[in-house]
């Protein structure tokens, strides 16, 4: 098992390495586009966990300094700030931009 194991981390390293030697700042890219994602999957799970429909319907996006940037439609402006509360208490969170609009 350790051997197939090994062997196929072995053939993982031979097809990304050189690719990864082509395309460093891809790599660099890369790493950073996972940063975002787990910040913004972090978000959008906090917002779930609220167990209000409207929060999960609001848009989250994370650029690669980690500044999220929130937008859609609250039902009111406490459910608006309550997201942006979520979202600047997330780890790796920089700062939030809040572009919810609050439906009337």
């Amino acid at each position: 098992m350790k051997k197939l194991v090994l062997t196929g981390l072995v053939a993982i390293g031979a097809v990304y390495l050189p690719v990864a030697a082509f395309a460093a700042d891809d790599a660099a890219k890369a790493g950073t586009y996972v940063k975002d994602s787990v910040i913004t999957t972090k978000v959008k799970a906090k917002l779930a966990s609220k167990h209000m429909s409207t929060l999960t319907k609001i848009k989250v996006d994370t650029d690669n300094q980690g500044v999220v940037w929130l937008s859609g439609v609250a039902p009111t402006k406490d459910a608006s700030d309550l997201a942006a509360m979520l979202a600047k208490d997330t780890d790796g969170v920089t700062s939030v931009h809040n572009d919810i609009v609050v439906a009337q």
